[in-house]
């Protein structure tokens, strides 16, 4: 990893030598507060679904019903956040209230009791993350050279997989030492999170993502979302994502059929997200070389072959093992990847917008695809379900081939940037 001496305009082109190779200051320091905040959010995330599932007691279909609440919630505010970073010109800002909002919402699962309390705390976390994303990701973009962004987001994922391993360990290691400490997870995940937006807030510089001083209006950015260079990548974003099943569902599978301790649960988390530190920056350079739609689309052919191994009746530890691997490979090949992609396909004022657009798009099809799964485990069977989903992916992959088809080969809209 290559930390260049300043934040170079994303429209000046590196080129040559160890100056290509670089990832700006910028994108390290967002990738530190994503670190942070991941350790706060995983810590939480790790342990909810056995949760709801053995404690709260809530059946597949309703823990569906919250797991769509929790992929799904963010979409309400994704287009608001981008928008409103590329209207103000100041990402961070709208970013640093996100993040602290995301920080309160862990502080506030103390009180919270019952299904109700719970669903409102963990839906306003995600509002925060909704309305952070963008506008984070319209930073890294503006202060990245385009012919490297792949490789910039991936250094970004990385940082953030690296806490997203972290967090479930934490948990887990806390509720070794007291059994059903739940509160104590909070509380440390509080502190993580609060950490987070400190070196937001005194660290990232407060960059201006815009050529120029003019506002962006509410008719340009719906121009902008509705036009063509969008339109093929969001389809094939939302068709893919209705038959992405939620991460806590493939958890209990694996725990549902291996009969993990629920002191354990929290490691699946963890074999995950070292899948994907490991190969976040490797995707993103290999995305900048051969294409990111080529690689966006192979995540999911990892997808469909880790549901398959999951649905089998019997497992085993190299089984789990696989499953978590192939999981990793998929978010690796995709979450930094989609950002990295659309944001070649937008003019610099509403890159914010466009991430969010297609940010919205993939978190209201997961919505869908948690509540369709949840009824159809609750009624097929944990198995039958999977095959099912992994039989319609592979049938949607070949169309997102389609739509996706040369979406590459454009040239990027590139942008000058200055600091406030």
């Amino acid at each position: 990893m290559y930390v260049s001496v300043r934040d170079r305009p994303a429209g000046e082109s590196q080129t040559g030598g160890a100056v290509a190779r670089r990832v700006s200051s910028t994108v390290i320091l967002l990738g530190v507060v994503s670190l942070l905040t991941d350790v706060s959010s995983e810590m939480v995330a790790s342990v909810m679904p056995l949760y709801l599932t053995a404690v709260v007691g809530l059946s597949p279909a309703a823990y569906g019903f919250w797991d769509g609440i929790y992929q799904g919630v963010s979409a309400v505010v994704r287009i608001a956040g981008g928008y409103a970073a590329d209207r103000r010109e100041h990402p961070k800002l709208v970013a640093l209230v996100g993040y602290g909002v995301s920080a309160l919402s862990r502080i506030a699962l103390l009180p919270a009791q019952g299904f109700a309390a719970i669903t409102a705390v963990t839906s306003a976390d995600r509002l925060g993350k909704g309305l952070r994303t963008a506008p984070r990701d319209a930073l890294i973009a503006a202060s990245s050279d385009p012919a490297t962004l792949g490789r910039s987001f991936g250094v970004h994922r990385t940082l953030d997989t690296l806490g997203a391993a972290l967090g479930p360990l934490l948990a887990f290691t806390l509720l070794w030492q007291v059994a059903d400490s739940y509160d104590s997870v909070f509380v440390v995940s509080f502190g993580f999170a609060t950490a987070g937006v400190a070196v937001l807030l005194l660290l990232v510089p407060n960059l201006r993502t815009a050529a120029s001083a003019t506002r962006v209006g509410l008719r340009r950015v719906a121009r902008e979302l509705a036009g063509r260079s969008l339109r093929r990548p969001l389809i094939a974003a939302g068709l893919l994502g209705l038959l992405t099943v939620g991460d806590g569902f493939i958890y209990l599978s694996l725990q549902d059929r291996d009969d993990f301790a629920a002191l354990y649960f929290p490691l699946l988390y963890i074999g995950t997200n070292v899948a994907y530190l490991a190969l976040a920056v490797p995707f993103g350079r290999l995305a900048d070389r051969v294409g990111r739609a080529r690689v966006f689309v192979a995540g999911h052919l990892a997808l469909v072959v880790g549901y398959l191994l999951a649905a089998r009746p019997a497992g085993g530890v190299a089984a789990t093992l696989a499953v978590l691997a192939l999981l990793g490979t998929f978010y690796a090949a995709t979450d930094g990847v989609l950002p990295a992609l659309v944001s070649r396909l937008v003019a610099a004022e509403t890159r914010g917008s466009g991430i969010a657009a297609a940010q919205t798009v993939v978190a209201l099809s997961r919505f869908a695809a948690s509540l369709g799964f949840g009824i159809l485990w609750q009624f097929a069977g944990r198995g039958a379900a999977l095959v099912i989903v992994s039989v319609a992916l592979s049938a949607a992959i070949p169309a997102a081939v389609m739509l996706l088809r040369g979406i590459d080969r454009r040239p990027p809209l590139v942008d000058s940037m200055v600091k406030s």
